[in-house]
């Protein structure tokens, strides 16, 4: 149904990832809702979840669109979460991005981890 998605390891197809949240002390689980291309977080509480949307623009190239935090989530580093889980995707499928967020452009500057770079477009860095 989805080639590119079932052509990735199977380590990915079952991603649920529970990252620290750097200061905070917090656990916070991020998902990776493959059929709707996204990441989220979804704290137990909450009915808003962080979301992280991502498009397939090739077989092995994605657009990372956006990132939405909502207010009560905000200044506990799930953007931040969200980005590293995206980038973890593009590292493990071996994929290219075109990053079109301005939250994840900002997460890679400040994140500058070489081998994760030649996973971004050129054009973009």
């Amino acid at each position: 149904m989805f080639p590119r998605l079932t052509a990735l390891t199977p380590r990915l197809r079952g991603l649920q990832v529970a990252l620290s949240s750097a200061g905070s002390g917090c656990r916070f689980a991020v998902d990776h809702d493959r059929q709707n291309r996204r990441f989220t977080v979804r704290p137990g509480t909450a009915h808003e979840c962080a979301v992280l949307s991502y498009s397939f623009i090739g077989d092995k190239e994605v657009d990372l669109m956006s990132t939405y935090v909502p207010e009560a989530l905000r200044g506990q580093g799930v953007a931040a979460l969200l980005s590293q889980a995206a980038v973890e995707f593009l590292v493990e499928g071996n994929l290219k991005a075109r990053v079109s967020c301005w939250y994840i452009q900002k997460y890679m500057e400040e994140h500058p981890h070489n081998h994760f770079y030649m996973h971004f477009l050129p054009q973009l860095l």
